[in-house]
């Protein structure tokens, strides 16, 4: 079923649909006639000769440059070839498919200008599979993603390159073999398709879907490492978060209970400590924070998703052109900042639990680094050396790209929001979360091994899923591999999945 772009209600899950699972697209008739109803108020001004930024004025520190009729006319064109000036390697199509997405939701709300042209050949690009190949670095989010939204404008007019049936061609080829007419860009089609935090918006929205996959999992290997540590359950009592009143908290601290449901550590026959320590006691309380910090980040992009980005903004209901800052990406930068931190503060977490599942002096009778041949062997010793130097690199990630502005465009761009460099070191972040994660899996299951009662339904799930993938440490081998298959199945969610059809949804 296509995702309907009216310019409402576009969310995390649906822009997902679009970019990373192929879901086509349409517009109502009302949408198109909203575009048409603008094009015809910004004809009419243009004839009128009235200045208007970026139609026949210059842009940044050239806006005060009035164009004549014949420049208005190859403006478009310039802006787009000095804006296409991204660097390196190429935005996975799954980024660049949603940051189109977005941009349409954007444009048929009817603020923007652009002829109707221009938004059917976006949607047609998303239905036929024709992907403009963008830069991923070049942009600094605010008057928009220029540079890599440019080489998506490049394919307006017939140029640039595009992915077509798994080619790279060039953008006229893969438009003509998917049967796309060229639109040319005319006055303010081009930056109209380009003034926007399209691109960051996209991969934030993408990103925040895996990052509540990534918490999820993040709980079941924390189950997991619970049972292992025969830890006190008491902390993990709804009632005990819901006198404080923070959601994410009450919904760690349920879905923990869901998992161990069943389990004999909560029978009361097991002798435990009064007290565990802070990895495992302040659980609910820390990837808690962490799933209220992504539920901000979600409102704030879902905003964006939804708003008109652009400058300048056309109100045809009163004749009116405003120039201001709706482009700037600080708004989604800033909570993205906070939520790639909220991935790596549960990661750090999750490496304690690690180190306390191999380190014999705190992991409650289990053998030293969970291998019963310690000393001639080493066991999962230098799992935890991997896992923090995973974490490591995503504390530096950690450090907000929203404070790091550099002025641009001779200061007339004195303020930027770098919301491109968040959305590419989250890349890294979840990338190294998959990692941490995958290895506190390895070290729960190996760790249960040992122990000699039932887990809870929820962590016995998992346990099996885990063993399908990774074989039991019974002598030393090289990890690597291991490693790196239990970072894979962390990053295909296959564990949540499993988990979710044995106790319900983690929510």
């Amino acid at each position: 079923m296509a995702v309907v772009l009216d310019g409402k209600g576009l969310t995390v899950e649906d822009v997902v649909r679009v970019a990373r699972h192929g879901e086509k697209v349409e517009i109502t008739p009302q949408g198109m006639e909203r575009i048409k109803t603008c094009r015809a108020m910004l004809e009419e001004k243009i004839q009128a000769h009235e200045i208007m930024y970026g139609v026949n004025t210059g842009i940044g520190e050239f806006s005060e440059v009035v164009l004549d009729d014949e420049q208005t006319k190859q403006f478009q064109k310039y802006l787009i070839y000095n804006h296409a000036a991204g660097i390196g390697d190429l935005a996975p199509i799954e980024y660049v498919r949603g940051a189109m997405a977005g941009r349409v939701n954007v444009l048929v709300q009817g603020y923007s200008g652009c002829r109707p042209e221009i938004v059917q050949t976006l949607i047609d690009m998303l239905n036929k599979g024709v992907t403009p190949a963008v830069c991923q670095k070049g942009s600094v989010g605010a008057c928009g993603d220029l540079a890599p939204m440019s080489q998506i404008a490049l394919l307006m007019m017939g140029e640039g390159e595009a992915f077509y049936e798994g080619e790279l061609l060039p953008g006229r080829e893969a438009l003509d073999r998917a049967g796309i007419p060229v639109p040319g860009l005319k006055a303010r089609d081009g930056l109209a398709t380009i003034n926007g935090s399209n691109l960051l918006t996209a991969m934030s929205a993408i990103h925040l879907y895996d990052m509540d996959r990534c918490l999820r999992q993040a709980e079941i290997a924390c189950a997991m490492t619970l049972e292992s540590l025969y830890a006190n359950m008491k902390p993990y009592d709804t009632r005990l978060h819901e006198v404080r009143g923070f959601s994410g908290a009450v919904r760690t601290a349920r879905t923990l209970g869901k998992l161990i449901e069943g389990s004999d550590l909560v029978t009361g026959k097991m002798k435990v400590k009064v007290q565990d320590a802070y990895s495992m006691r302040s659980t609910p309380q820390v990837i808690g924070a962490a799933h209220d910090a992504i539920a901000y980040a979600r409102e704030q992009v879902e905003i964006e998703l939804n708003g008109v980005g652009d400058n300048p903004v056309f109100f045809p209901e009163y004749k009116l052109t405003l120039t201001g800052a709706n482009f700037q990406g600080t708004p989604v930068s800033l909570p993205m900042d906070m939520a790639g931190a909220a991935i790596t503060m549960v990661c750090v977490m999750s490496e304690r639990r690690l180190n306390r599942l191999t380190n014999p002096a705190l992991s409650v009778g289990l053998p030293p680094f969970l291998t019963k041949g310690a000393g001639m062997m080493s066991g999962m010793m230098l799992s935890q050396y991997t896992a923090c130097s995973l974490v490591v690199e995503q504390r530096i990630l950690s450090m907000p790209a929203s404070i790091q502005s550099i002025p641009a465009a001779a200061d007339q761009e004195d303020f930027v929001s770098m919301g491109m460099n968040t959305a590419t070191k989250n890349i890294q972040i979840l990338d190294n979360a998959c990692g941490v994660l995958g290895i506190e899996f390895m070290g729960a299951a190996q760790a249960l091994d040992f122990r000699d009662f039932t887990p809870g339904k929820g962590v016995r799930k998992a346990k099996e899923v885990v063993r399908r993938h990774v074989e039991h440490l019974d002598e030393d081998r090289p990890l690597y591999p291991d490693h790196t298959t239990m970072k894979e199945l962390v990053r295909s969610c296959e564990i949540l999945e499993e988990v979710e059809k044995e106790v319900g949804k983690l929510i």
